[in-house]
C-alpha cells in the first residue's frame, strides 16, 4: 500500500519521505521560522512540519495559569500564545515554502486548528501521539479527505488499534515513536516498525526524538518509508524540543545516510556483481 503527499509517492520501493520538523522550535520568530524551512530545503528534506493549536481550547485555565518562566513571560499561557503562530505569520509561512518549493503541512492538536490549517490546503494532516486517543480530533481531521499521518508514542498497541479504527487504513500512515525528549537509545524500540507493519497493512514511518541519526537510519534500514525528526539551528536555543532536535549538520547528514542505505538495500536476490568478476577470477583457485 502506498499513499501520495504533496506530489510524491510514499511506500515500498519509493524513496524516504524526510520530513523536518520545525514544530516550535522557531521560538515564535518568523524569521528562525524562514530560516529553517531554508536548512530543511537545502539539506534535501521532502517536507517541513510545524504545530498548531487553539491555547484556550487545548489547555485548561489553571493549566494556562500554572507558573512557568520563560522568555515570554512568568506563566505557562504567557509561553503557549507567544509560541502560537497566526494566520498572518502561517500565509508568510505558506508563500515562502511556495517560493521555495518546500511542502509544509501541521500537526492540529484541535478541530479549530484544523479548519485552520485547511485555508492553507495543506497536502495532509499529522496526527501527534498526545493526540492519539482524541476521536473526536481524529474524525473531524479525516473528514478533510486528506493523507494522515498518525504518530504512535506514548501509546498502547490497543489504542494504536482503535485510533487506525477510527481513522480507517486508506490514505494512512503510522510513525513509530517514542515520546521521550530526548529519547534514550534503549527506549526506542525499533524492531516495532515490521510489527506495525504486519499488522496494519498501511506504510510504516518513525518519528524520532533521539540526538543521534544512527537510528532514524537503522529505521529505514528496517522498512520506515517516513522518517520525522525535529529540526532546530542550534540544539542550544531556549525550547523544550531543542534538545531532542538536529541541527543544519546533522539533518544534512541524516539526508545523506538515508540514502545511502536505500541505495544499499539492494532487491534480496543474491547475484555475481559484474565488478566482483575480475576480483573472482584474482583470487579464487577453484571453481570459476
Amino acid at each position: 500500500m502506498e499513499m501520495t503527499i504533496g506530489g510524491k509517492k510514499i511506500g515500498a520501493g519509493h524513496p524516504c519521505y524526510v520530513v523536518a520538523e520545525i514544530g516550535i522550535n522557531h521560538n515564535g520568530d518568523l524569521a528562525i521560522a524562514k530560516r529553517l524551512i531554508d536548512v530543511a530545503y537545502g539539506a534535501g528534506c521532502s517536507a517541513v512540519k510545524f504545530q498548531k493549536r487553539t491555547v484556550e481550547v487545548v489547555y485548561t485555565e489553571v493549566e494556562l495559569a500554572r507558573p512557568r518562566e520563560s522568555p515570554f513571560g512568568d506563566t505557562n499561557g504567557e509561553l503557549k500564545r507567544a509560541l502560537e503562530f497566526g494566520r498572518d505569520q502561517y500565509r508568510e509561512i505558506d508563500a515562502y515554502c511556495r517560493s521555495v518549493g518546500m511542502v509544509w503541512f501541521a500537526s492540529p492538536w484541535d478541530e479549530a486548528s484544523v479548519d485552520f490549517l485547511e485555508e492553507f490546503s495543506v497536502p495532509c494532516h499529522k496526527i501527534a501521539s498526545a493526540s492519539l486517543t482524541d476521536d473526536s480530533l481524529l474524525r473531524h481531521v479525516r473528514a478533510t479527505g486528506k493523507p494522515v499521518i498518525l504518530s504512535t508514542g506514548m501509546s498502547t498497541m490497543a489504542q494504536i488499534d482503535h485510533a487506525v479504527q477510527v481513522l480507517g487504513r486508506e490514505d494512512l500512515i503510522i510513525l513509530h515513536a517514542t515520546s521521550t525528549y530526548p529519547a534514550n537509545y534503549d527506549e526506542l524500540n525499533l524492531r516495532v516498525i515490521p510489527v506495525l507493519a504486519q499488522r496494519f497493512g498501511v506504510p510504516i514511518g518513525y518519528s524520532g526524538h533521539e540526538t543521534g541519526i544512527p537510528s532514524s537510519v537503522a529505521a529505514v534500514a528496517l522498512g520506515a518509508c517516513m522518517v520525522e525528526r525535529h529540526l532546530t539551528l542550534d540544539r542550544a536555543m531556549w525550547g523544550s524540543d531543542q534538545a531532542a532536535s538536529l541541527e543544519p549538520n546533522g539533518i544534512t547528514r541524516l539526508m545523506r545516510d538515508v540514502r545511502l542505505i536505500e541505495s544499499s538495500m539492494g532487491d534480496g536476490q543474491k547475484r555475481l556483481m559484474e565488478r566482483e568478476v575480475p576480483i573472482m577470477q584474482k583470487l579464487r583457485r577453484v571453481g570459476l
